[in-house]
């Protein structure tokens, strides 16, 4: 099994500024989506990666995030346990995103 490291909003969105390319996996509900979001994520629910998990690109760097930290970083080990290689979880999540980088996201 992989392990899963930590990236902080600053690393994050030094990965953007970069154009590197990466997949930014929200496992937020739909309504936590809705009321603030990173664009250009791919929105896939917590309880839903058991099932769609096939979905993703097992060879790309993927950073998984959602509100503060906790579910993403039970999505990035169970990716890791699938075999991605390059994941990541968001530290502080959204909520730190907003604080630390974007407040224009806000804060739910």
């Amino acid at each position: 099994m992989s392990a899963v490291t930590q990236i902080d909003p600053a690393g994050l969105k030094a990965h953007m500024d970069a154009g590197q390319r990466f997949c930014l996996l929200d496992v937020r509900e739909p309504w936590e989506v809705a009321l603030a979001r990173i664009p250009g994520s791919v929105c896939i629910p917590l309880d839903e990666i058991p099932a769609r998990w096939k979905e993703l690109d097992a060879d790309s760097e993927i950073i998984v995030m959602c509100k503060r930290g906790g579910r993403s970083q039970r999505a990035a080990d169970f990716l890791a346990a699938q075999g991605f290689a390059r994941v990541s979880n968001l530290q502080g999540g959204i909520d730190a995103w907003a604080r630390d980088i974007d407040p224009e996201v806000g804060e739910y």
